[in-house]
């Protein structure tokens, strides 16, 4: 299970409970804006859990020249050593998912490892975008596979304030359990 934080903290709390109460390792990856904004969850975060680099403000790095790239994956990482409290390399997602041969140069050369995903819940899209909890949970389990990084978000869609990720949590958990699947960090 790994979980972006970008944008709102609004489903956070609640995904931590959820994942202390199932007893779930999970990554995390934070922007440097996320953990400015939310010191004190950043730091809880980085408290219980891998935390990698999702750059300072979430910008598609392919439409950056290399310094303003490069600029944004430091800073990120400065800012996640200094909120969350700890060193977020080797972990890197690139922000969008976007990523060519030149950006991946680039994130290497700071000593990072990308990972993407093998699922995207799609719960970001929010009821608006027509999704629910339930097609959150139908997309992970629907492609459920051994190694699966399953991508979750700790925000609320922007308009309709859904958190479908941290609704769809609890469901997820226990249906993965119940086929047998372990848990474990990207860093295990």
């Amino acid at each position: 299970m790994t979980f972006d934080g970008g944008a709102s903290n609004a489903g956070a709390q609640r995904i931590l409970d959820t994942l202390a109460a199932h007893d779930v390792p999970a990554t995390f990856f934070l922007t440097g804006r996320f953990a400015q904004t939310y010191p004190g969850l950043s730091r809880t975060i980085g408290s219980r859990y891998p935390v990698g680099n999702h750059s300072q403000s979430h910008p598609d790095l392919t439409t950056l020249s290399r310094a303003a790239a490069v600029d944004e994956i430091r800073a990120g990482r400065a800012s996640i050593k200094q909120y969350a409290g700890v060193e977020s390399r080797p972990l890197f997602r690139f922000p969008f998912g976007a990523r060519n041969a030149t950006v991946i140069g680039l994130v290497n050369d700071e000593c990072y490892v990308a990972y993407r995903w093998t699922v995207d819940t799609l719960g970001w899209k929010g009821t608006s975008g027509g999704m629910s909890a339930a097609t959150v949970h139908d997309r992970v389990l629907d492609s459920l596979q051994p190694g699966q990084i399953v991508l979750m978000h700790l925000g609320a869609h922007p308009q309709d304030g859904s958190t479908l990720d941290a609704d769809a949590l609890p469901r997820i958990i226990e249906s993965i359990r119940a086929r047998d699947y372990t848990f474990v960090t990207l860093t295990q």
